[in-house]
């Protein structure tokens, strides 16, 4: 069982193999904004459709926001979804602190959300991506994907040796403290646990699904075809009926259309 903290940022993420609507998780995550749990301190979602990227922030609490009212009521369908809930730690209560942030690299859009905190982050140098800002994980964003512009100036025919850099220098942030994230660059969704993530993943035969936050069940029989696959990752389980798994401490996984790409640990 994951270890209760309501005092940290939460995290949800989703990666599919057909476009999907994440209505379901996103209502959960969302009574934990400021009426189940005390992250009352912004939130933020990013849908990616094909290339295209469409976000949505607010520096409010969620459970309170009319447009966390509206995305629930509107089924915005993603094969890749980063949704973050925020209790701030480092940086003010503002809008241009409120995650997931997004960067452009290669013709495509990267969002990053991140729950920790990174001690000396900002004393390490940046050369192409600037945080617009004060917080340590816009920080740690950039500096990341100068790590991997500068490693690969042009996009790479071998993901998996992506994958593999970016495994690298992720572990390299997690030396500051605390480093869950979840980053998308629209084909795949990274995943690294410092501590707390957890995750499960939907195939056929679909059953119900009951959310642990609201009066909120759901039958996936009837909202999914056979072959669809769906992976939701969160900082905690959404559901109360449903096996989730609970990610390792060092874990970095990569997933692609709703499977686990690549898997590893922490070597140390």
């Amino acid at each position: 069982m994951l270890e209760e903290n309501p005092n940290v940022c939460e995290l949800l993420g989703m990666s599919a193999s057909v476009p999907t609507d994440i209505c379901f998780s996103f209502a959960g995550l969302m009574r934990r904004g400021g009426d189940t749990g005390p992250h009352s301190d912004g939130w933020g979602i990013a849908f990616y459709e094909g290339k295209g990227y469409r976000a949505f922030h607010d520096p409010g609490a969620s459970a309170d926001s009319e447009i966390a009212r509206f995305i629930q009521g509107y089924s915005i369908k993603s094969d890749s979804v980063i949704c973050h809930i925020r209790k701030a730690n480092r940086g003010r209560v503002c809008l241009e602190n409120t995650h997931p942030f997004s960067r452009e690299l290669w013709g495509q859009t990267w969002s990053f959300a991140h729950n920790g905190q990174l001690r000396g982050i900002k004393q390490w140098p940046l050369q192409y991506y600037f945080p617009v800002g004060s917080s340590d994980s816009e920080y740690a964003f950039c500096w990341l994907l100068d790590q991997i512009r500068r490693e690969f100036p042009t996009p790479t025919r071998n993901p998996k040796r992506l994958w593999s850099f970016v495994e690298t220098r992720v572990r390299e942030l997690a030396k500051l403290g605390v480093f869950n994230i979840l980053m998308s660059d629209s084909r795949v969704l990274y995943s690294h646990c410092s501590n707390r993530l957890a995750w499960l993943t939907r195939r056929a035969p679909f059953g119900n699904a009951q959310l642990l936050d609201a009066d909120v069940a759901v039958d996936f029989a009837q909202e999914t075809n056979p072959d669809d696959v769906v992976t939701v990752i969160a900082t905690r389980p959404l559901t109360s009926n449903e096996q989730w798994h609970a990610m390792k401490k060092g874990q970095f996984a990569v997933f692609e259309k709703g499977l686990l790409a690549y898997d590893k640990l922490n070597p140390t």
